[in-house]
C-alpha cells in the first residue's frame, strides 16, 4: 500500500489486484504470489513492468490465501492514503502480533515519538549540531577570506599582476579549506553508526536515521547558503544497527526503517535508487542481544551511540517468564557483574556502561524502569560515576502507558568525557539545567553515597510472604476460634492470627486472618490442629500446586507446604517479649508510621521496625526522617507513590547520638533530647487515635478469644459512614491544624537532638545526615565491585 501510493508500483496495482480478488477470493493467493514474485528481481504482472524491490522481504513469493472478509478489510485500507504513513503504527501491530500476557511481561512494547525524541536529541542531535555550528563557523571565515581576496585590487597598475595573482592564491587555498572542511564534516555523520540492541519494530532506529539526514541535509543547506557546492545525501538505511529477538519485530524494523528512508527522500525532492529499491538490512539482526546459544555472553555489534529501550522484567519473575535454565545461563555469564536481584533492563544498561567505560561507543541513551536508579538495579550508574563517566541527560520519573496500562520509567542518558566536552557543561535533568546528576538520578547531595549503618541492623524487616489462600474473614476466623480444642488438647488460637496488609495501616481495619504454623511445627504436630489444617490442604495445596497462580518453583512451597513461603523467622525472633511494633507501608502517599499489637502479622506490603517506644516512633515520624526516606526512596505505579526501603533507607539513617535504636530504652532516656521527643511522640499518636477512632462513634469490644487486640465497632450505620472515611491517607491529605502542630511539636524536638534547627532546609538536613552517616557506616555490598570493575 505504501509501495503503489509513492509510485514505486504503478498505477494503483495492489489496490486494483485486490479489487479482482474481491470478486474471485480463490485467485488472491496466487495473484499475490505473481507480484511478489515480480518485486523479488523485477518483472512484469500482465502488461506493467514492476521494479526490483527485494531487500529480503521478497526473498520469496511466499503469500497467504485470504477469504471475501479478509479482501474486503485489506481493500478498505489499501483506498487510504499511505504515502506519509507514521512507521510507528509497526509498533502497534508488532504488539498486537505477540501474546498478550507476554507482552506486559517482557516489557515488549513500542515507545512513543516523544519518549525516543528524549534520547535522539541529547544522545544523537545535539552532539552533532553543535559539531556542525563549529565547523560552520570555520567555513564561514574560510568564505570570508574568498570573499576578501576577491576584493583586493592593487593600488599600483605596475602591481596588478602580482596583486591578482596573489589574490587568486589566497582564494583558492580558502576555498579549498571550506571545502575540505565541509566534506570532512560531511565524512563524518555517513560513517556514524547508532545502535538499538533491543530494536522491537524498530522506532528508535527510524528517528535516529532520520535524524541523522536532517542534519546532513541541513548542513548541506547551509553550506550552499556560504559558497560551497551542496552534495548528494549519503546517509542512508546502514546508518542504523539493531539486534531484535523477536523475528516478526525485526523484520517490521527493516521495513520501519526503509520507509523513512523512502519517504525523507521522497519528502526532500530526491529520487529513489532502483537497483534494488531497497537493499537488505543485515544490520538488523534476529538474536538474542544478551546471551549465545553457547551460554556465553553476546556480543554487539560496532557503534558510536547507543539507544533504545530495553525490556524490563522484575528480578522474581526471571524464571517464571524466561524459564528457569534460561535465567540461569543468564545470570552466570553476568556473574558478578549485574546483580540476580537486578530488573532484566540492567543486563543492557550494564553491557552499555561497560562500552562506554572502555571508549568503544560515545554515549548511550535507555528507557529504564524507575528501578533502574535505585538498589541492585543501580549499579551500572554507581560505575559511571565512580569511573569518571557522566550521566548528562535524565528523567527520573516519566508515566508511560505499557499495554494499556500506566506505568513510570527513567530515561538515562550518559557520555564520554570527550562527548561531554563537546556538549558544553550543561547537565540536563527532567528537562532542567542541574549542577550534577547523581546515579540515583538526583541532584545536589549524593546520598547514594550512603553505607549501613551497624546501629540500625536486625531491626527492621519486610512482612511474611503467604503464597497461597492462608487468610480469610473475620466470620471464619471466629468460627475457627469457637471450635473444641483439639486432639493435642490446644486450642485453634495457637495458629490463628490477625493479618494486616497496607490497607489496614493507611485505611481502615479489613478484619483479615490467617492460619500461621509459623516455623516450629512439623507436619505431623500441624495436622493436629484439625480445622486449620484442613485450611492448608484444601486451598494453599492446590493453589501452590498450580504453577501459573504460585508463580514460583521455589522446593519448600511443596516440602513446608503449611508455612508461609517467607515466615521471617529473623522477625519473629525480633519481636519477642514486645507488646507492640512499629509498621511503615512499603509505599504510601505519606510516610506514615503506626504500632500495631505483636499479636498481629504483617504480609510483604507492610515493614516492621521491631521497636515498641514512643522515642524510636517520634523520630522516624519526624520531617528529618521524611527528608532521608524521601531521598532514598523510589516512586512506584500508577500512582507514584513513595516507597520505602529497608537496606536502603532504613539501615542508612542516622538516628541521633545517645538516640540510636541499638540502645535499650532506659540508655536513650540518658539523653536530653528523648524526654521532650518522647513527649512529642506520644501526643501525636494519642492525637491520631481519638481522631481515627473518636470515643463517641466506636465501642470497644473484646475478641472471641483472649490474646487478641480489641474490636473497635461502630455504634451504628451513620458512625461507620463517618469511620470509613477517617484514614490516615485521609488525615494527612487533609492535614488539619492540630496535626500540623503536633508535628511541628515533635519535628522541633528531633531537630534539637540533630543540632538542627526546625526550620533548615531539606538540601541541609540530607548534607548534615550524610555526614553523620559516612561517619560511621559501613561499606555498601557493591563498593568493592564499583571500584575494581576491569572492562576488557
Amino acid at each position: 500500500m505504501f509501495a503503489e501510493d509513492v509510485d514505486l508500483l504503478p498505477n494503483k496495482m495492489f489496490k486494483r489486484m485486490l479489487e479482482h480478488a474481491a470478486t474471485r477470493p480463490n485467485e488472491f493467493q496466487a495473484l499475490a504470489q505473481d507480484l511478489f514474485k515480480a518485486m523479488q528481481s523485477g518483472g512484469r504482472v500482465g502488461f506493467e513492468q514492476v521494479a526490483w524491490f527485494n531487500g529480503g522481504l521478497f526473498n520469496d513469493d511466499g503469500a497467504l490465501p485470504l477469504d471475501s472478509d479478509d479482501i474486503a478489510i485489506a481493500l478498505n485500507a489499501a483506498r487510504l492514503d499511505w504515502a506519509e504513513v507514521d512507521p510507528s503504527i509497526l509498533g502497534t501491530l508488532f504488539e498486537r502480533g505477540l501474546d498478550p500476557g507476554k507482552r506486559s511481561q517482557l516489557g515488549a512494547h513500542y515507545t512513543d515519538r516523544e519518549k525516543i525524541m528524549r534520547i535522539v536529541e541529547p544522545v544523537i542531535v545535539q552532539p552533532w549540531l553543535k559539531e556542525w555550528e563549529n565547523t560552520k563557523a570555520q567555513i564561514s571565515k574560510a568564505m570570508a577570506d574568498v570573499a576578501e581576496a576577491q576584493q583586493r585590487t592593487p593600488s599600483k597598475q605596475s602591481e596588478a599582476r602580482k596583486v591578482f595573482a596573489s589574490a587568486r592564491r589566497a582564494e583558492e587555498t580558502a576555498k579549498r579549506s571550506a571545502v575540505r572542511l565541509f566534506t570532512d564534516f560531511l565524512e563524518r555523520p555517513r560513517n556514524f553508526r547508532v545502535l538499538d540492541p533491543a530494536c522491537g519494530s524498530g522506532n528508535f532506529l527510524y528517528l535516529a536515521l532520520l535524524a541523522l539526514k536532517d542534519l546532513e541535509h541541513r548542513a548541506n543547506i547551509e553550506a550552499e547558503l556560504l559558497g560551497l557546492t551542496r552534495r548528494a545525501p549519503a546517509v542512508g538505511p546502514e546508518a542504523v544497527l539493531g539486534v531484535e529477538i523477536n523475528p516478526y519485530a525485526a523484520e517490521l524494523a527493516r521495513v520501519s526503517v526503509w520507509i523513512g528512508e523512502l519517504q525523507w527522500m521522497r519528502r526532500n525532492g530526491f529520487g529513489v535508487s532502483d537497483r534494488p529499491i531497497l537493499k537488505p538490512l543485515h544490520n538488523i539482526e534476529c538474536r538474542d542481544a544478551v546471551l549465545n546459544a553457547d551460554k556465553t555472553e553476546a556480543a554487539w555489534p560496532d557503534a558510536n551511540v547507543i539507544v533504545g529501550n530495553p525490556p524490563f522484567l522484575g528480578d522474581r519473575q526471571h524464571k517464571f517468564i524466561l524459564g528457569e535454565a534460561y535465567t540461569d545461563r543468564l545470570r552466570a555469564a553476568y556473574e558478578g557483574r549485574v546483580a540476580g536481584r537486578a530488573d532484566l533492563v540492567v543486563y543492557w544498561v550494564q553491557k552499555a556502561t561497560e562500552l562506554l567505560l572502555s571508549d568503544r561507543i560515545q554515549a548511550f541513551g535507555l528507557v529504564a524502569t524507575k528501578s533502574i536508579a535505585k538498589g541492585a538495579s543501580r549499579r551500572p550508574l554507581d560505575i559511571l560515576s565512580a569511573r569518571g563517566r557522566t550521566i548528562f541527560d535524565a528523567w527520573t520519573n516519566e508515566p508511560w502507558v505499557v499495554d494499556g496500562a500506566a506505568v513510570r520509567v527513567s530515561i538515562v542518558c550518559a557520555a564520554s568525557p570527550e562527548l561531554n566536552e563537546r556538549l558544553g557543561a550543561t547537565l540536563t535533568l527532567n528537562g532542567a539545567p542541574v549542577a550534577n546528576i547523581n546515579p540515583d538520578l538526583s541532584s545536589g547531595i549524593d546520598v547514594t553515597q550512603a553505607r549501613k549503618l551497624p546501629a540500625n541492623r536486625g531491626l527492621a524487616f519486610q512482612g511474611v510472604k503467604l503464597t497461597g489462600p492462608f487468610d480469610f474473614d473475620g466470620a471464619e476466623a471466629r468460627g475457627l476460634l469457637a471450635l473444641p480444642t483439639n486432639p493435642n488438647g490446644r486450642s485453634n488460637s495457637d495458629v490463628i492470627a490477625r493479618l494486616y496488609d497496607i490497607d489496614d495501616i493507611v485505611g481502615r481495619d479489613s478484619d483479615r486472618w490467617c492460619v500461621d504454623f509459623g516455623t516450629s511445627f512439623t507436619e505431623r504436630e500441624a495436622a493436629l490442629y484439625e480445622a486449620p489444617f484442613a485450611i492448608i490442604r484444601n486451598r494453599v495445596v492446590p493453589f501452590r500446586n498450580d504453577p501459573k497462580k504460585s508463580r514460583s518453583d521455589e522446593e519448600r512451597l511443596k516440602s513446608r507446604y503449611w508455612e508461609f513461603q517467607r515466615p521471617r523467622p529473623e522477625m519473629r525472633r525480633a519481636l519477642t517479649g514486645k507488646r507492640r511494633f512499629l509498621v511503615t507501608p512499603e509505599s504510601s502517599e505519606h510516610r506514615v508510621f503506626a504500632f500495631v499489637p505483636n499479636t498481629v502479622r504483617i504480609q510483604g506490603s507492610l515493614f516492621a521496625i521491631t521497636r515498641d517506644d514512643d522515642l524510636i516512633f517520634g523520630i522516624l515520624s519526624s520531617r528529618i526522617h521524611e527528608v532521608w526516606a524521601t531521598a532514598q526512596g523510589n516512586r512506584l505505579g500508577q500512582g507514584n507513590q513513595r516507597r520505602y526501603n529497608i537496606g536502603v533507607t532504613f539501615e542508612t539513617f542516622p538516628f541521633p547520638a545517645g538516640l540510636t535504636p541499638d540502645l535499650s530504652v532506659k540508655a536513650q532516656t540518658e539523653s536530653p533530647f528523648a524526654p521532650t521527643i518522647i513527649e512529642a511522640a506520644a501526643r501525636l499518636n494519642e492525637l491520631r487515635a481519638r481522631w481515627l477512632n473518636p470515643p463517641d462513634l466506636v465501642r470497644i469490644a473484646p475478641e472471641v478469644v483472649p490474646g487478641y487486640p480489641d474490636r473497635v465497632i461502630p455504634t451504628n450505620e451513620a458512625a461507620s459512614d463517618t469511620l470509613r472515611r477517617r484514614t490516615l491517607t485521609d488525615l494527612y491529605n487533609e492535614m488539619p491544624t492540630w496535626l500540623e502542630n503536633a508535628h511541628d511539636d515533635l519535628n522541633r524536638a528531633v531537630a534539637a537532638a540533630y543540632d538542627l534547627s526546625s526550620e533548615s532546609s531539606d538540601e541541609q538536613i540530607l548534607a548534615h545526615l550524610l555526614e553523620m552517616n559516612l561517619a560511621g557506616g559501613e561499606p555498601a555490598e557493591h563498593e568493592d565491585m564499583v571500584h575494581e570493575l576491569s572492562v576488557d
